[in-house]
């Protein structure tokens, strides 16, 4: 049955990456139409999956296998190219963190008699020499990057846990994935209201020099849904570092130090994919005594 479900999501996301990229002003009505109706009938298709831990349900259009695939690739390329630090305590520290939650992650799962959503990440863990960036990343498949920048404001283990743990939350709950199936989705959407409209939003988008029908869901579906994702990822990442034995009330004073890192800089709400510091510190403050009661350290 699962073979069945990975067939067909292949089968949708060819089929609607071909919708895409077709020119819709040069080709038969019908032809598109007949695009259209087939791309209509495989959104009705399994095509929902469910985050871990969460139990949210996501859009799930996209093969996980050929996001891990292009990661890897992406990854390749930026470990060729970043400057690297390749040895020293900083990178070993984050390697042992990362350690720590990966058989946390995995035993916390295998206990719980559920697949475990690591089972396929290659993880590997590396350091950005760049001090004027505050950033990590981790993308599908485990591949993580810590830039020196942020080590200036996380000061200590606990709080790198918690961005790591942050990180491999993206990871571990597919919201690459579910993005790029939201995005898809969205474009079809544009595409169709734009034949109805008879290529009013194409014109706009001529004359103003901006892509109008995706910066109006940008800012009305996409952000939102990216608020989400991040607040699932402070949620979910939190859990991670308490199983993985970390003090998760250092979480508040990381964001404390954040904040004050990014006065005068962040952007008004509407227009970003992150909640605000502050929205951050309300929930973090409120998660922190139910993770610690329901997942405690993991005994390995």
């Amino acid at each position: 049955m699962i073979k069945i479900i990975i067939k067909i999501k292949i089968a949708i996301s060819n089929l609607l990456f071909k919708i895409m990229n077709l020119n819709m002003y040069n080709i038969n009505r019908r032809k598109f139409l007949g695009y259209f109706g087939c791309g209509c009938c495989s959104l009705i298709l399994p095509s929902c999956s469910t985050v871990p831990i969460t139990e949210r349900r996501q859009l799930s259009i996209i093969p996980e296998a050929r996001i891990n695939r292009q990661a890897e690739t992406a990854y390749e390329n930026f470990r060729n190219k970043a400057k690297l630090i390749t040895s020293g305590s900083q990178l070993k520290e984050i390697i042992r963190i990362g350690k720590k939650m990966e058989i946390a992650v995995s035993t916390f799962f295998e206990k719980q008699g559920k697949e475990d959503p690591t089972k396929n990440f290659g993880w590997d863990y590396i350091l950005v020499d760049n001090d004027k960036l505050v950033n990590a990343w981790c993308m599908p498949g485990g591949k993580i990057a810590v830039y020196t920048g942020l080590l200036k404001i996380t000061k200590n283990t606990d709080a790198l846990s918690i961005v790591m743990g942050h990180e491999i939350a993206h990871a571990v709950a597919r919201h690459s994935l579910e993005r790029m199936s939201q995005a898809m989705t969205i474009n079809l959407g544009t595409t169709v209201a734009d034949i109805f409209l008879g290529g009013a939003i194409n014109r706009t988008r001529n004359t103003v020099g901006q892509n109008t029908g995706l910066d109006i869901f940008q800012l009305g579906i996409m952000n939102p849904f990216g608020r989400k994702q991040e607040s699932e990822a402070d949620y979910l990442g939190l859990i991670f570092s308490s199983l993985s034995g970390f003090n998760i009330k250092e979480s508040v004073k990381l964001w404390e130090r954040m904040s004050e890192n990014k006065k005068g800089k962040e952007m008004p709400v509407f227009l970003s994919t992150h909640p605000s510091s502050k929205k951050r510190i309300e929930n973090l403050s409120n998660w922190i005594d139910e993770v610690i009661i329901n997942y405690p350290p993991i005994k390995t």
